[in-house]
């Protein structure tokens, strides 16, 4: 599993692989008109069969999403896009709409065509301007080629796309919340049942998939179920974007096979930095119990990261070298978590609130022991016990934290403040300075 698999970033190194010509020139769209010549239950099975799971950190069977849709309900169907990528280290949606944003129009009129749906969103974070500018661009030039609107390809075949600009609120990135926004209330996450399937946009038959989760799509239908299973592993087939950033030679998009190791990663990607060694590192962003030098040769699987204890979530691999004070990185991101709180539910809005006041006084070196404790114990009252899966997701670098460096927290107290040099743990060290502009 040294090798990877450049499908859906094969033609990121053209000129014009935004554009409608340059997808076309590489069989773009070819998907669409096989998949409208085939009855779309037989596309739902299709995907069943393809073994697809969920790219945006659930790992949801995607065919059996779209088979949850109620028949008798006399409600419109929508299919909405969650492009709302916000999650700390997670950075693989949005060069893949900005590199190639017709594979995700072309799955998104497949996907729509398969779950009997005549109106689709495309939600994106509303900070990537520059992204959805070419979304929209991409969606228009379909539009023009008949490849997006009424009677589709002499197919019959309607569907109307729009880009929806969110906001900016983190919580929108959870679907109900998400759909809540695209009605026009405040990002919110709703009471479940109903899920979406039954009761979600307009209270309709609803799908909310993954951009990365669309755009594989195409693939699937253009070379078959068993293309798709021939990688990966068993339960966990197919390739996936593995986003590697921090403290590593080369970071960047590494699309592989889903079960390749990080120690395979790393061997690609250069290698931790020059003259450092491997701490600790996410297996799926910043929501994901963090993991060490132990697990490098932990199939980065859905089913092998979670019986070692984490979860594989979006395949964000954030790499952090011995410099890094780990009570530092932590208060970062659950700081990150208490300011996105939607405030809904009491567990996370003061559960996050109060554990950011407990790492701050520990990291000044005003803390004690027994701050580990009261940290376990919010934790322990906030997962499983909010609203959403932001407030489990806050606890989860908390808990593993401690777990793995104790000790750390422990110096923090005992040394009266933190022993880090904070300045050897930033990239720019290792870096030439630039020779103009902002440093």
């Amino acid at each position: 599993m040294t090798t990877l698999t450049p499908i859906l970033s094969r033609n990121w190194d053209r000129a014009d692989s935004f554009t409608l010509d340059g997808y076309q020139a590489t069989g773009g769209y070819d998907a669409l008109r096989k998949a409208l010549a085939m009855e779309p239950d037989a596309l739902v099975d299709l995907v069943k069969q393809s073994g697809l799971r969920g790219r945006g950190g659930a790992g949801f069977p995607t065919g059996m999403k779209w088979g949850f849709l109620p028949k008798d309900n006399p409600n419109p169907r929508y299919l909405v896009v969650n492009a709302d990528e916000s999650e700390p280290g997670t950075c693989k949606d949005i060069p893949l709409m900005l590199a190639n944003p017709h594979v995700l129009v072309e799955g998104v009129a497949i996907a729509s065509y398969a779950i009997k749906s005549n109106q689709a969103f495309i939600y994106v974070r509303g900070e990537v301007v520059h992204v959805i500018r070419r979304l929209r661009k991409a969606v228009a030039d379909a539009y023009e080629a008949g490849l997006l609107g009424r009677d589709i390809l002499g197919s019959g075949f309607d569907l109307d796309v729009v880009v929806h600009a969110g906001a900016g609120a983190y919580i929108c990135g959870e679907e109900t919340a998400l759909l809540d926004s695209l009605e026009g209330y405040r990002g919110q996450p709703r009471l479940k049942p109903p899920f979406p399937a039954v009761a979600g946009l307009y209270a309709s038959p609803t799908v909310v998939n993954n951009v990365e989760s669309i755009a594989s799509v195409p693939g699937i239908v253009a070379n078959g179920a068993e293309w798709f299973t021939s990688m990966g592993t068993e339960k966990s087939a197919g390739f996936g974007f593995f986003s590697l950033s921090g403290h590593v030679t080369r970071p960047g998009q590494y699309e592989a096979p889903l079960g390749i190791t990080l120690r395979e990663l790393l061997d690609m990607a250069g290698g931790v930095r020059a003259g450092h060694s491997l701490k600790f590192w996410t297996p799926g962003g910043s929501s994901t119990p963090i993991f060490t030098d132990q697990h490098l040769d932990t199939p980065l699987d859905f089913e092998s990261v979670g019986a070692a204890g984490s979860m594989l979530g979006t395949r964000a691999l954030q790499v952090f070298d011995e410099t890094t004070c780990v009570v530092r990185a932590v208060g970062r991101w659950i700081a990150f978590y208490a300011h996105e709180s939607c405030g809904k539910c009491t567990p996370c809005r003061e559960g996050n609130y109060w554990m950011v006041q407990v790492l701050d006084r520990i990291e000044r070196g005003e803390g004690t022991e027994a701050d580990l404790d009261k940290l376990l114990d919010i934790c322990d009252n906030l997962l499983g016990r909010s609203f959403c899966a932001l407030g489990d997701g806050a606890t989860s670098p908390v808990m593993s934290s401690i777990k793995h460096f104790r000790q750390e927290y422990i110096d923090h107290v005992e040394q009266g403040g933190c022993p880090f040099d904070h300045a050897k743990s930033t990239l720019w060290g290792d870096r030439p300075a630039a020779t103009g502009g902002n440093q």
